[in-house]
């Protein structure tokens, strides 16, 4: 007699299932990567309106000391007044470029650099976590928690 598992129809209805649900784990994945992408959007889009933000503050902080430091030095006349110009324009340039110029674009280029050229870099210390370690240490918490429970 003969098994329904030796049957044709049996195998073609497995392959079938198989490939059906290696394409949804295919889109699963994709979907999975998309979401990321599109986090990792927002959180890059929120720190650029946090640095020109910081920006606003900083140029009204930069205007308001320059002119005071102006009408100082037209009153004393003495260049060191204006010395703390210096190191402010400096800053204040720098965030200039990471609010509205192409400091982010460099970023990106570097780091691409550095993932191109430099892999070395970009290893974690002691590898890449494995299963059994991730199970491990979870096994270690538990433990930990069970047997020291917080009051």
């Amino acid at each position: 007699m003969g098994s329904i598992f030796s049957s044709p129809s049996f195998h073609e209805t497995f392959r079938k299932n198989q490939e059906y649900i290696s394409e949804m784990n295919r889109i699963k994945m994709e979907r999975w990567i998309q979401m990321h992408y599109m986090i990792k959007q927002r959180e890059m889009a929120k720190e650029i309106a946090k640095n020109r933000e910081l920006f606003f503050w900083l140029s009204a902080f930069y205007g308001v000391t320059t002119t005071g430091l102006i009408s100082r030095f037209r009153r004393l006349k003495r260049p060191a007044i204006l010395a703390p110009l210096i190191p402010m324009s400096f800053v204040l340039g720098y965030y200039a470029d990471l609010a509205y110029g192409t400091k982010v674009h460099r970023i990106n280029a570097e780091a691409e650099m550095i993932m191109n050229h430099e892999e070395e870099l970009l290893e974690w210390p002691s590898g890449i976590p494995t299963v059994s370690e991730i199970d491990q240490a979870r096994i270690e918490t538990d433990e930990r928690v069970f047997l020291h429970p917080q009051n």
